[in-house]
């Protein structure tokens, strides 16, 4: 079943003070759909290192999303084919891996601001929540 995929910055957003960078966010995350462990970890770093998140708060937003959200496991399935999207499209290797871990959830949206607007990887549709309205 197709659904939608959220990269790191969304959740950033989502837990951000910026009110019209977290509402665009929260409107995309209400639609439901996935995300990796890889996100997860992510959020984690930016949100403790930069946002000066606590470790309660840390646990507190973490706890939330993964009720909102599915998380797709990292295999090493994802990361030969995150791989294989890295040397085709000069992507990242995290990127190539948030895509990847999409596509392997079956999803046809991934949420992204870090991705160009309105590419399409196979079946995936990549969209900026922030410029597009939802």
């Amino acid at each position: 079943m197709p659904g939608n995929f959220y990269d790191t910055n969304i959740l950033l957003y989502f837990a951000s003070g910026d009110v019209t960078k977290a509402a665009a966010a929260e409107r995309a995350v209400d639609l439901g759909g996935a995300i990796s462990v890889q996100v997860l970890n992510e959020f984690v770093h930016v949100a403790r290192r930069k946002m000066g998140f606590s470790w309660e708060d840390t646990h507190s937003f973490l706890t939330t999303i993964r009720a909102l959200l599915t998380v797709v496991p990292l295999t090493t399935q994802i990361h030969d084919k995150g791989l294989q999207l890295a040397e085709r499209y000069n992507f990242s290797i995290y990127d190539a891996m948030i895509v990847a871990a999409a596509l392997a959830g079956d999803c046809d949206v991934l949420f992204s601001e870090d991705l160009q607007d309105g590419i399409r990887i196979e079946s995936l549709s990549i969209i900026n929540p922030l410029k597009r309205s939802i």
